[in-house]
């Protein structure tokens, strides 16, 4: 079974839930992922809805909308995720992914 992470999300005016994104420096979009609860809480504050994802439905769920890393476990989010650790490059269909927690 794959791990899963935490991934934060905010509900819609529908009651749908929406996939909570961050912006690097550069200003590319970046998917975000927590290994803990404490570590979402810490970045995010203690009222940030979350769901469970595994990191394939994670990434199946960006892509569509052209994010293509994941932030595992970043330090502060903002406008710009600055000093989060490194992005994961999410390599081609098919091909295993690596998605690995911060130090």
């Amino acid at each position: 079974m794959d791990h899963t992470f935490l991934i934060p999300v905010r509900t819609c005016a529908a009651g749908t839930v929406a996939l909570r994104t961050a912006r690097l420096v550069s200003g590319e979009r970046v998917g975000l992922a927590f290994t803990s609860e404490a570590s979402l809480r810490r970045t995010l504050g203690p009222s940030q809805q979350w769901i469970h994802l595994a990191r394939k439905p994670l990434a199946d769920m960006l892509d569509p909308v052209g994010i293509e890393h994941i932030i595992i476990d970043p330090d502060s989010v903002g406008e710009s995720c600055t000093d989060g650790p490194q992005q994961q490059q999410r390599p081609s269909p098919g091909q295993p992914r690596e998605v690995a927690a911060a130090a």
